[in-house]
This record gives structure tokens, C-alpha cells and sequence, in this order.
């Protein structure tokens, strides 16, 4: 994880993440649920932040928060391209419609949990077939952190947006 006091996002670039990206799609899902400082995970799911920006508690002036909204947007938009000229066009899922709206269904992991910081993501189907990649921006409150998201989790858990739920086409 990158973090940077400053409130600028200059150290969350492409080079940095790749590399935590692909270890991430090809790392083996734990057999126990856990959490740390960089992420969680479980038999069927793992999150890892790969950049977590300064707080907002004390940044008055909403510039602070545009400067690093825009610093993570451009890294996320360079690694969807590089993810989309490896593995195609992305599902944009609708995190929110689907997951986000407290409607009492039993939502699969990582998908609750991003859900509850993050209204959308880019995923992937990656080679093999039965695991996808997830890309995303998310903030759980406007005074913490931005972070910049990468999840993976198994095929079936994105079969209600591949078949026509909550998904926009990319």
C-alpha cells in the first residue's frame, strides 16, 4: 500500500500497482476470513488497497479533495486500459443498484464489501475462467481516506451482472 500525507495522490501510478495486481490475480484465496491494513479476504474473495490517499478531516478547502480524486481517477483509468488490453472490454458493475441499497439479500464477498465504500467497479474474467478481477475507487465517509481498490473473487460471484443485473456495458 502507498500512502501520502500530503493529500496528493503522486505515488499511486500504474508501475506501482501492476505488479500488486497480478500477484493479487493469481494469489490463493486464504482458507480463513481475515483483515489487515491493506485489504481482507476469505475462501472466496480477497481486497487489497493499492493506494490509500491522506484523510479529509482537516482539509477544509474541497480543492484538497478534487486534487486527489483526480491523482486516483487518472491511475485508475491507465490500469483499466492496461487490464482491457490484456483481458478485453470490462463489466462496469453497479455496486450501488444491486448490492449498495441495504435490500437484504445475501450478497457474495468481495461484492458486499466493496459496496459499502464504492458505488461501481471494472472487472475482468481472467484466464481460466473461474475468477475475475475487480478495479475501483472508494471512500467509506467523506473525511477518510480515498483508496484505490483491486479485488478478486470467484466467477459466480458476478453471474447475476453477466447475465443482463447490474452491470453497464464499458
Amino acid at each position: 500500500m502507498n500512502s501520502n500525507d500530503s493529500g496528493s495522490a503522486a505515488a499511486a501510478t500504474p508501475e506501482a500497482c501492476l505488479p500488486l495486481i497480478d500477484g493479487l490475480a493469481v494469489r490463493p484465496f486464504p482458507e480463513t476470513v481475515f483483515q489487515d491494513a491493506i485489504g481482507d479476504g476469505g475462501p472466496d474473495h480477497l481486497i487489497r488497497v493499492l493506494h490509500r490517499s491522506r484523510d479529509f478531516w482537516d482539509a477544509e478547502d474541497p480543492q484538497v479533495w478534487e486534487q486527489v480524486d483526480a491523482e486516483l481517477s487518472a491511475c485508475l483509468d491507465a490500469l483499466i486500459a492496461v487490464c482491457t488490453a490484456r483481458w478485453g472490454d470490462p463489466l462496469v458493475v453497479d455496486l450501488w443498484a444491486g448490492y449498495g441499497d441495504g435490500a437484504g439479500e445475501d450478497v457474495p464477498e468481495p461484492l458486499c464489501t466493496l459496496s459499502q465504500v464504492t458505488t461501481s467497479m471494472y472487472a475482468w474474467l481472467l484466464p481460466g475462467g473461474d475468477r475475475w478481477l475487480g478495479l475501483a475507487l472508494g471512500q467509506a465517509d467523506k473525511e477518510l481516506p480515498m483508496e484505490l481498490l483491486a479485488a478478486v473473487g470467484l466467477s459466480a460471484a458476478l453471474d447475476g451482472v453477466r447475465d443482463g443485473g447490474s452491470a453497464d456495458g464499458a
